[in-house]
């Protein structure tokens, strides 16, 4: 289709709704589907106003104002090319960049809400407990290595469940601490985060029920009923992050014996068949997962201390001081390992009590060594010591098995 613009139009050049943006644009020498051909050469302006537009109605019809070639052909893929050159995309490509953009961008927020380091404990965690109930090498199966993997998957959506009911009740308090999660800095609206920590929960119980396993489920609702009691703020029996003991005890309960108690009961029980007994290492584990995450929920808040006093809330930094509270902590976690030692001398393998020996107190060198570079006045140091923790957290998961 050909249009010709008079420049003789009845628009005041003042006025005129195309006067601010020029575009000058060379007619192709190529013939083009009758749009134009190589004895048109010349140069056309068309002014346009970004600020206004205009509508061509029937009143505008005479023919030295508008010329309309009605016997044009459609505009062919090299017409299209032509313009795809020119810098102009079609109205599908923006709304597929639009839509990859905001999936990037929520895949991102979910990232930054479930805590990956949490769920990579959670995986090394299901991965050795699995290993706990086996009595021989024929009972570590296929169908072992499946069922670890399939209780994975509820367990990673209990931790989503606990990261998002925090971070919904604590918004206000993490735009101060952490401004980077994504319901304080607005990733996620407050209903995408409700809709999250509602599902969450509802299907990982429906999976304990698919997978059959009493235990599973009794473990999930124990995990929401602690979850919940940390960070619902309903006074006096709830919102136990305020108290420093009732913190610590939720940190042990769903980062240590809620992965640790009911899984293995599953495996043992469910999986093979076998009576429920707990060995040495299941024990040990225990004792472990105890101390440990003690000390991380005590790390845990040195950095949040700025937010929590803004807010009110009595957590242990804030009473006792950062210093004294890190002291503890990493005195907690020597204590842990310097155990594991003593525990490994008495194993009557020559392989386990040396692997057992040597490799915890190697841990405990390099956790001493760590700590004596954190800078308790600098939040990223002693955040970077916290990421640092879980990963010697991880490392123990492997060690458990040669406490025989």
């Amino acid at each position: 289709m050909l249009l010709q613009i008079n420049p003789c139009s009845s628009f005041p050049l003042k006025y005129h709704p195309l006067q601010h943006a020029v575009k000058t644009f060379q007619t192709p020498l190529k013939h083009i589907n009758g749009l134009a051909n190589k004895n048109q050469s010349k140069k056309y302006s068309v002014r346009c106003s970004s600020e206004s537009s205009f509508l061509l109605t029937n009143k505008i019809g005479h023919s030295e104002d508008l010329v309309i070639n009605r016997n044009h052909k459609p505009l062919s893929k090299s017409t299209v090319a032509l313009a795809a050159q020119d810098g102009y995309s079609s109205e599908s490509e923006l709304a597929s960049t639009s839509f990859m953009q905001v999936l990037n961008k929520k895949c991102d927020a979910f990232y930054r809400l479930t805590r990956p380091y949490s769920c990579v404990s959670i995986i090394a965690a299901l991965l050795s407990v699995s290993l706990l109930p086996l009595q021989s090498p024929a009972d570590f199966t296929p169908k072992l290595i499946i069922e670890a993997f399939k209780c994975m998957v509820p367990a990673i959506m209990m931790n989503n469940y606990a990261n998002a009911i925090n971070q919904l009740a604590d918004v206000h308090i993490d735009k101060v601490n952490k401004p980077y999660l994504p319901l304080a800095c607005g990733d996620f609206s407050m209903g995408e985060g409700l809709a999250i920590t509602i599902a969450s929960p509802l299907m990982a119980v429906a999976m304990g029920i698919m997978l059959r396993s009493p235990p599973l489920v009794i473990g999930f609702i124990i995990w929401c009923i602690v979850g919940g009691a940390y960070s619902i703020d309903l006074p006096p029996l709830l919102r136990w992050k305020g108290n420093p003991l009732m913190a610590a005890v939720t940190i042990i309960s769903m980062n240590g014996l809620l992965l640790l108690f009911p899984f293995f009961i599953h495996f043992q029980k469910i999986v093979l068949g076998n009576p429920v007994a707990f060995t040495k290492p299941v024990l040990f584990t225990a004792a472990y997962m105890v101390i440990w995450n003690a000390a991380i929920a005590f790390v845990k808040d040195i950095p949040d201390v700025e937010g929590d006093k803004a807010f009110g809330l009595q957590t242990l930094p804030i009473i006792l001081g950062k210093e004294k509270v890190f002291s503890i902590a990493v005195n907690m976690m020597l204590t842990a390992y310097g155990s594991a030692v003593l525990v490994g001398a008495f194993s009557p393998s020559v392989l386990c009590r040396l692997v057992t020996m040597i490799g915890h107190s190697a841990l405990a060198f390099v956790l001493w060594r760590q700590a004596k570079t954190i800078d308790l006045s600098d939040n990223k140091s002693v955040q970077s010591f916290y990421l640092f923790i879980w990963k010697l957290y991880y490392v123990e998961f492997l060690f458990v098995h040669f406490l025989r």
